[in-house]
């Protein structure tokens, strides 16, 4: 697993990714043999790329016995949030697992981040179960939902009610773009929650597209969420820039005197064409250094696998 994290860190980085997070699965199976090894990866990058890991129950969190214990052992041993899997679809139990996850949240004092596939008013259900603990605790910000596709599948009162609440809690929505349905990301836009990008994995047997190129990403959700103009052209790239790093909760982030130099010089006449065209990539800096672009041919064994079996969000640097 090290070897292909590091092999996938290394092509991030070439293609501008400054800071990702990445889910790691935590089982009664593979217990925290992940999590060690990506902790070790993410020392190792530390000067090229940012790298937040999500304690992730694969297998459910109330049906798979032990569970609750590695996910606490996990926040002990480096990962830096608690993750959730569709309470209602996967574990039957929606208090349940969101009393665990939330109760290791408020112990450890990390953030949230639940991944929720469940569809319809199933779904919408459930965001709004979130957003009212979220409140509850006054973790605003702090919490972050992964997919969200019910948010694409309810008539128009389910969904304004669903972002309203949303909204007040400050819960954000990351979505990677294709699927049967996909969160309406202007009007939630509109409602004031934050919506961001991420990549459903990175070539392996659930997710088989996955390149690691965030701009690429913009790009495809630009297309399915028919972004047009060239101001929505530009949300798109906010997506994987600014709202991105702001769901990270990444500080000193952004074109402005005093942040970091996180920076991709793009060979493009404006940001919507950046998104547009598929531009090449001329220089990349993390924090004021030259990191990339390096030719593929410096990672030859990049591999057709995932990093951790769990999606990745890699805000890029500023334009």
């Amino acid at each position: 697993m090290a070897d292909r994290a590091t092999a996938l860190a290394h092509r991030m980085v070439s293609l501008g990714t400054g800071h990702v997070r990445s889910h790691v699965d935590i089982d009664p199976d593979v217990r925290l043999d992940g999590l060690h090894a990506l902790v070790e990866v993410r020392e190792k990058f530390r000067d090229r790329l940012g790298i937040q890991i999500v304690a992730f129950p694969q297998s459910g969190v109330v049906t798979a016995p032990g569970v609750a214990d590695l996910l606490d052992a996990a926040l002990s041993e480096g990962a830096d949030l608690i993750g959730g899997l569709d309470p209602a679809g996967f574990d039957g139990d929606v208090d349940g697992q969101l009393d665990i996850v939330f109760g290791l949240a408020e112990r450890h004092g990390t953030g949230i981040d639940i991944h929720l596939h469940d569809g319809g008013v199933t779904g919408t259900r459930q965001l709004r179960d979130i957003a009212e603990r979220t409140a509850a605790l006054g973790i605003n910000g702090t919490v972050t939902v992964s997919h969200a596709y019910a948010l694409g599948e309810v008539d128009a009162t389910e969904l304004d009610r669903t972002a309203t609440a949303l909204a007040a809690a400050g819960v954000a929505i990351m979505t990677n773009g294709p699927r049967h349905s996909m969160p309406p990301v202007l009007r939630l836009r509109d409602h004031g929650v934050r919506v961001f990008a991420g990549s459903d994995n990175i070539r392996d047997t659930w997710w088989p597209y996955g390149t690691a190129d965030m701009l690429e990403r913009a790009t495809i959700i630009g297309l399915q969420g028919d972004l047009m103009s060239d101001a929505e052209l530009c949300h798109a790239a906010s997506m994987i820039t600014d709202e991105a790093a702001a769901a990270l909760g990444l500080t000193g982030y952004g074109l402005a005197p005093g942040c970091r130099a996180d920076l991709v010089v793009i060979a493009a006449g404006g940001v919507p064409e950046a998104v547009a065209a598929h531009p090449r990539r001329f220089l990349v800096l993390h924090g004021g250094r030259v990191v990339g672009p390096a030719p593929e041919t410096d990672f030859p064994d990049f591999p057709a696998i995932s990093v951790t079996g769990g999606d990745a969000f890699a805000p890029q640097g500023e334009r």
